[in-house]
């Protein structure tokens, strides 16, 4: 499991890093490895993946982060959410995951926000706050096709995804 979605967050980072610079705006460029670790916290629930989602936030910290080791802890946090969400409700299917993504975008750009800001108050946020709501709709819309492409691959390898229930 670590190797499919090492492998898939490094082309989702390298997505991230350079299509921005082809895009009129870059707050459409959809937050692709954020998506694996929700991915990872409806459908996988092991420590591997876990720690899978820890390094997959240490490497978006690594190609693009301000602040090394942030988005290590807000995809880590975002993945034991999005997992205990999953443990919680009888289905987590898309939608949940949908909600999933949306409310992780909004935390990863608020948390980002603050720790780079110096935790000064947010002056600014008013003025990010609409960008911010646009980055998470345009990533919860690529996250279904993004979570179809994770499940066909892990029965193609041969993967077990694990129920909420499990």
């Amino acid at each position: 499991m670590m190797g499919l979605f090492t492998l898939v967050a490094m082309v989702a980072l390298a997505l991230q890093t350079t299509i921005p610079n082809l895009l009129p705006m870059v707050v459409l460029m959809p937050n692709l490895v954020l998506i694996l670790a929700v991915n990872l916290g409806l459908r996988h629930h092991t420590a591997s993946a876990a720690l899978t989602a820890f390094g997959i936030g240490y490497a978006t910290d690594a190609f693009a982060g301000s602040q090394l080791g942030l988005n290590a802890l807000l995809f880590t946090l975002i993945f034991a959410l999005t997992y205990w969400t999953s443990r919680s409700l009888f289905s987590a299917g898309a939608g949940v995951g949908a909600i999933a993504v949306f409310g992780g975008v909004i935390l990863s750009d608020l948390g980002n926000y603050f720790v780079t800001s110096g935790w000064m108050p947010p002056t600014h946020l008013a003025v990010l706050m609409p960008s911010i709501i646009v980055q998470a709709i345009v990533t919860t819309l690529c996250a279904f096709p993004v979570f179809a492409m994770m499940g066909r691959a892990t029965r193609l390898i041969g993967l077990r995804q694990r129920g909420p229930r499990e």
